[in-house]
Formats: C-alpha cells, sequence, structure tokens
C-alpha cells in the first residue's frame, strides 16, 4: 500500500458476523457551510465535485459500489463508491450519508459453523433525516450507537415497526423525502445486510473483482490478440522481403568478376560487412558501465517475465494488498 500510496485506515462501522443491522447511526458531523454567492464551499462539496470516492475493505475484499435508479441498477466491481453526487437540474451537492453494507458469505463444508466472506458490495443513499442530535452519546462499547433521535424516519430507521426491512430506493425517493445537502449537521446511518452464497467459495472469491463481473466482453481479448498477431506476421514479412532482397543483391555482386575500379567502388558500398567481428570487441570506455546496463536490464525483463507469468497461472494472492508491486 505504501508504494501505491494508500493508507488503510480502521472504520467506526460494527459489523458482527452473520447479524443483520437495521438503519444503526454512526455519528452527526457538521460538515460545514453551504456553497453560496461569495461563500468558499466546505472540503466536503469540493471532494464530492472532484469525483472523490470511497475505498473500503472487509476481510482484504474491496468494496464493490451499487448505484441504483428509477429504471436501472448498477454494481462496479472497482473504484468504490462515490462520496456524494450533484443534481443535474439544480447543480447542488448531496451527500450519500447511508450505506447499505451487503456481505455474502460462504459456509464452510467441512465446519458448518464457520463461514468465510466472498463479496462486499456497498449501496450509498443520500437521506435528508429529520433529527435531534443526542448530546449522552453511546454509553455501551458493543451496543448501538445512540446518536441522534429521528423524527419521522423512513421505514427502516423506525424502531416501531415490527417487521424489520431494510432500506430501499423506494423509501429514499418517496412523497416529502428529500436527498441529504452535502452542508450543516449530518446524521450518518447503515445497514448491514447478510446473503448466504452457496456457489462462490474461498478460493474463487477473486474472479468477480479480476473480471469485473464479465464488464469487459471476451471478445475484445480475442480482437487485441488477432490485432498483435496480424502486426506481427506483417512487421515479420516486410523484414524478411528486406533480408531477402539484400542478400540476393549480394550474392549476385560477388559471383561477378569485378575490375578494380568496381572493386574499390564496392568497398565503399559493402565495407561494413568487414567490421561484423567488432561486436566481439571490449569498448574503449567504461565497459563495466556498459555491463552494468546489460545486467540490470536482463534482470528487469527477468522479473517482469516471471512476475506475469505467475499472476497469470495464479500464483500471486490478489488479496494480500500491494503483493504484487512488491513482486
Amino acid at each position: 500500500q505504501y508504494l501505491a500510496g494508500d493508507r488503510i485506515r480502521s472504520s467506526p462501522y460494527r459489523l458482527k458476523m452473520k447479524e443483520d443491522a437495521f438503519c444503526e447511526q454512526l455519528c452527526v458531523t457538521d460538515i460545514g457551510l453551504e456553497q453560496r454567492g461569495g461563500v468558499r464551499p466546505n472540503e466536503m462539496s469540493l471532494a464530492i465535485r472532484k469525483n472523490y470516492h470511497h475505498n473500503w475493505i472487509v476481510d482484504d475484499l474491496p468494496a464493490a459500489g451499487k448505484l441504483e435508479g428509477d429504471t436501472t441498477a448498477m454494481t462496479k466491481y472497482f473504484g468504490g463508491f462515490p462520496l456524494g453526487f450533484i443534481a443535474s437540474e439544480t447543480g447542488k451537492v448531496y451527500i450519500h450519508n447511508h450505506v447499505n453494507i451487503e456481505i455474502w458469505y460462504h459456509n464452510e463444508e467441512t465446519e458448518p459453523d464457520r463461514a468465510r466472506i466472498v463479496r462486499l458490495v456497498v449501496e450509498p443513499f443520500s437521506i435528508k433525516h429529520d433529527f435531534e442530535p443526542d448530546e449522552s452519546g453511546d454509553a455501551h462499547e458493543d451496543g448501538p450507537i445512540k446518536a441522534a433521535g429521528i423524527r419521522r424516519p423512513i421505514e427502516s430507521c423506525d424502531r416501531k415497526f415490527r417487521s424489520k426491512e431494510h432500506t430501499r430506493y423506494e423509501m429514499i425517493v418517496a412523497r416529502n423525502r428529500e436527498p441529504q445537502p452535502a452542508s450543516g449537521r449530518v446524521l450518518f446511518t447503515y445497514d448491514v445486510i447478510w446473503k448466504e452464497d452457496e456457489w462462490v467459495d474461498w478460493p474463487s472469491r477473486w474472479h468477480v473483482y479480476l473480471t469485473m463481473d464479465n464488464a469487459i466482453p471476451a471478445c475484445i481479448h480475442w480482437m487485441s490478440i488477432a490485432n498483435s498477431l496480424v502486426v506481427l506476421f506483417m512487421t515479420s514479412g516486410i523484414l524478411a522481403a528486406i533480408l531477402v532482397r539484400n542478400l540476393r543483391r549480394d550474392f549476385n555482386h560477388y559471383k561477378i568478376l569485378a575490375t578494380d575500379e568496381e572493386r574499390a567502388e564496392s568497398i565503399i558500398g559493402f565495407a561494413w560487412k568487414l567490421v561484423h567481428a567488432n561486436v566481439f570487441r571490449p569498448p574503449s570506455f567504461s565497459p563495466s558501465l556498459l555491463a552494468a546496463c546489460c545486467g540490470t536490464g536482463s534482470q528487469l525483463l527477468c522479473t517482469a517475465f516471471w512476475t506475469i507469468l505467475s499472476s497469470a497461472l495464479g500464483f500471486t494472492n490478489s488479496s494480500r494488498q500491494g503483493s504484487l508491486l512488491m513482486a
């Protein structure tokens, strides 16, 4: 991570194995003033306008971002998920202050009581909570955090509902519901959803991230390979034609008995063939420098070759952050 410029920090989100959470409160914070005439926007608004993203990791698995709209829902397995969004109609900046953390797990066949995390998907939402901050804070380390009292909550945040239901897109866009502007005091909440996956096991949990859930069709790779082969064959053919032409000219030249004048003229055109053995002569200036440069280049070439080969064969563990860079 240090070579890539990344730093891993622990977050205040609380996850318990196979225990769902419904609209748990995280904290209340003051983001800053909203953007107005003559007022500089806060840092969060600037970060959203610059398209900053969250990059979360759970059990060495990066978080995939799930974005849902009125008609479509898209899951992106690279780049995390955005801090917020900008309204296309008004140009106002809104922050994602609620997330649905979907964690998929696979039960061990040999140990039924043991499970492994195989996928992490985060779906962000923007909810303008009508709340009153709770100054008492969290009294229990393992208990739920009570950061504020919510007035007129959505269904998933209402404790009066007996049937627990996770936050859905329909709750966010319901009547009299607004997104949370990236300014003022903001209440951050989250849901935790555990899902069992019977097909994806521990060794193959990285396949969906490496293939990006087949977002790039395989035909693109075949087209690239075919393009490279065509260029290789064309270049080889052109080079072979030039060599054959030069060899035929040389053979025809040496077969003919030339006069002294023609021999003197031919020396000017073919004298480079007389110095072909000079490649074995050591250089007169700093032979050690030439040897070091050739040795370093060959080492880098061999290192790159074996790194690519080990990655292609699956020996490099993708779950170890920065292992490919260190290799």
